[in-house]
């Protein structure tokens, strides 16, 4: 009896993009992330059409069990002093987890729970993180290359962005020719 061998999906860990078919793409311009920036003169003055960040992912099964895997490719920049960012969330079945692999790049992962308690953790080709439940996440570019990360979580954990209308506890900014993270409040 012959047993066919099927090739399953591949990732280039070089860069992060998936090798399949029926690969989902999803590009978030800079006119799409209105109120995720404190200067928000310095964001309009940016093309709305400026790519900050792409997500590629893999086709997946929905329901309970079934995984989605996804890359997000985030862009080097600043809005004023402030690195670019993804929009961040919650998910909205808050006891879902998520998995992080730090691919290319570098940055920082914000953390952050339902009480506002948030924390940094660095993003380097090789890190992993892993985001337990309940905890809001946001990616964030502090180097001079796309900052990519390759990310594991279940189909049934949704998104839920409202509950972050007013941001995230801390920001990350360049001053003074330094990374450095800001507490603020209502972001």
């Amino acid at each position: 009896m012959t047993i066919p061998f099927f090739m399953p999906p591949g990732v280039a860990f070089a860069n992060g993009h998936f090798t399949a078919e029926n690969i989902i793409t999803k590009v978030t311009h800079s006119g799409d992330l209105a109120g995720i920036f404190h200067d928000q003169t310095a964001w309009r003055a940016i093309s709305s059409e400026t790519p900050i960040y792409q997500v590629e992912m893999l086709s997946s099964a929905q329901g309970d069990g079934e995984l989605y895997v996804g890359t997000t490719h985030l862009n080097p920049g600043r809005v004023g002093n402030e690195f670019y960012m993804t929009r961040g969330h919650f998910h909205q079945r808050r006891e879902q987890g998520e998995v992080y692999f730090g691919l290319r790049g570098s940055g920082l992962l914000l953390l952050q729970t339902e009480q506002g308690e948030a924390r940094l953790e660095q993003v380097f080709a090789g890190s992993v993180h892993i985001i337990p439940g309940f905890t809001a996440h946001r990616l964030i570019n502090t180097g001079t290359e796309i900052l990519s990360a390759l990310a594991v979580w279940p189909t049934i954990a949704g998104h839920d962005y409202a509950s972050l209308a007013k941001g995230f506890a801390l920001r990350v900014v360049e001053q003074d020719g330094k990374i450095q993270a800001k507490e603020v409040q209502n972001g």
